[in-house]
């Protein structure tokens, strides 16, 4: 065939292609008009066929542009572009540095400023962050100075190389992991990290057949000796008041053994512990779970009530110390990877800012504030918050989305779709390859190197040498008429 005629036969045949794909559209085109004409679901589409779809398009994509080209740098919500740089800049280890002043308001009510002195700590007279014991009268009391750890994501929820990276970049930065409720794996264990393990109301991993503690599930696990606490999760700042939810698709064999649950069938937790019906109920619990331990426990709560955790520390004192927590882990209403109601997430209980200083006061009050120690959850993910939190009276911080920030999250939002493009939160293997363990994990030890390091700047500015030495008096709240008061003064009345 001659190269003339060969062009005259591929034009040919592009020309039937481009008739029969223009013929096919055409025929979609008015089928889609006809459906959208007749349907009485949706006006829009109904006066406006065709076109009409586009605007869902537009407003589904409108989730994923709009923090890269339309909102400005601290508008966003739960999270702006200003604290999502920060944790990125933290954990690929770049400067934080920025030029030409702050960009955050500072005037309006419920802003944190901190009291800076006219002589700051110089470098060389600064302190580490100060070991702290929890669980004193334990068998095996744990001993950490780690002011900035990693709050509950369960490996389930999580991949398998986001659980390894978190693992082992905790263990570099000398840090704590907490398993979250779906149980410890292999992949918890391989980093050398040490371990919270969270009791979620379901009981994975120390269920026995009938769904019920284990005591000897507890006792295997207390062997470990990466495990260093037991927590008991009331409730988590997603969704207080209910269980944790886990897709059919995610639960692949691994994982219903590691749960003690059916293979490939959704995993819906209760919305409470059945056999916790009271505050005896709970005391009783973290007793017996310390006794057959031998190590600390504590419990996970979002602070709706006031009057509740003032019952409690009265059954505290009444009953012994002996009953009472280890550490309380308070999260946040604000706080939460876990997909929930809507009406739960923007709803119920109280944000940190307010239930925080209720529960500090509140030990203080009944004379427990030595005996328990306090980890403060939801949204700490900035140096900010972690400081106010310690200035407020908490020993310890923790998060969760902070460190999928530090894993590369780019908030796609697809957490519970078993496709999440950045490999954390997906089982998929073609997705999770771009997550890499041994890069990722330093990112990890990156993030918390330099929270601590920055809280310390903060620390340094107010004339402390470590964490540890935060009080009330460091840290003020822009009041209704714009001016600042301190912690110390805005509390004073509830002592």
């Amino acid at each position: 065939m001659k190269h003339s005629e060969f062009l005259l036969s591929a034009l040919e045949y592009l020309s039937v292609f481009f008739i029969f794909t223009i013929g096919s559209l055409l025929i979609l085109i008015i089928v889609v008009y006809a459906i959208d004409r007749i349907q009485t679901k949706h006006a829009i589409r109904r006066n406006y066929p065709v076109i009409g779809h586009f605007r869902y398009w537009f407003e589904h994509l409108g989730t994923f542009f709009r923090q890269y080209f339309f909102t400005m740098d601290r508008e966003e919500l739960p999270f702006n572009r200003a604290e999502r740089s920060w944790v990125y800049r933290a954990a690929k280890n770049i400067s934080n540095t920025v030029p030409f002043g702050s960009t955050r308001d500072l005037k309006p009510e419920g802003t944190v400023l901190f009291v800076n002195c006219a002589f700051p700590t110089l470098g060389q007279d600064a302190a580490e962050p100060t070991p702290k014991v929890i669980g004193e009268n334990c068998k095996y009391p744990y001993v950490t100075s780690s002011i900035f750890n990693i709050s509950g994501m369960s490996y389930g929820a999580l991949s398998k190389p986001a659980v390894i990276s978190l693992s082992h970049g905790a263990r570099k930065a000398g840090a704590w992991m907490n398993t979250g409720e779906g149980g410890v794996s292999p992949y918890h264990l391989e980093g050398g990290a040490d371990l919270v393990f969270q009791i979620g109301t379901a009981k994975y991993g120390v269920r026995d057949a009938e769904g019920k503690l284990s005591d000897e599930k507890l006792k295997e696990l207390a062997a470990i000796d990466n495990i260093k606490m037991f927590e008991i999760k009331l409730s988590q700042g997603a969704k207080p008041g209910k269980g944790g939810i886990l897709p059919a698709e995610k639960v692949s064999p691994e994982i219903a053994e590691i749960r003690g649950i059916p293979v490939h069938e959704a995993s819906i937790s209760p919305n409470r512990h059945p056999e916790i019906k009271c505050n005896d109920d709970l005391l009783d619990m973290i007793h017996h779970i310390r006794e057959v331990t031998g190590k600390p426990v504590g419990f996970k709560v979002v602070i709706g009530d006031n009057d509740w955790i003032n019952e409690l520390c009265r059954r505290i004192n009444e009953r012994g110390s002996d009953y009472a927590p280890d550490f309380i882990t308070l999260d946040s209403a604000d706080g939460g990877t876990g997909a929930a109601p809507m009406s739960l997430i923007d709803y119920v209980g109280l944000p940190i800012q307010e239930s925080l200083p209720i529960l500090v006061n509140c030990l203080i009050r009944h004379k427990l504030r030595q005996r328990i120690k306090v980890i403060a959850s939801g949204k700490m993910i900035h140096p900010a918050t972690v400081a106010w939190a310690l200035c407020t009276g908490a020993d310890f911080t923790v998060s969760a989305r902070g460190f999928m920030f530090a894993l590369g999250c780019i908030q796609a939002l697809q957490c519970d779709k078993n496709t999440c493009p950045t490999g954390i939160t997906t089982h998929n293997k073609k997705l999770q390859r771009g997550l890499v363990s041994t890069q990722k994990s330093w990112r990890v030890t990156h993030y918390i190197e330099n929270m601590v390091y920055e809280v310390g700047v903060i620390g340094h500015s107010c004339g402390i040498r470590t964490p540890a030495e935060f009080t009330r008096k460091h840290a003020r709240i822009v009041q209704h008429n714009g001016k600042s008061v301190s912690l110390e003064t805005l509390y004073a009345d509830q002592l």
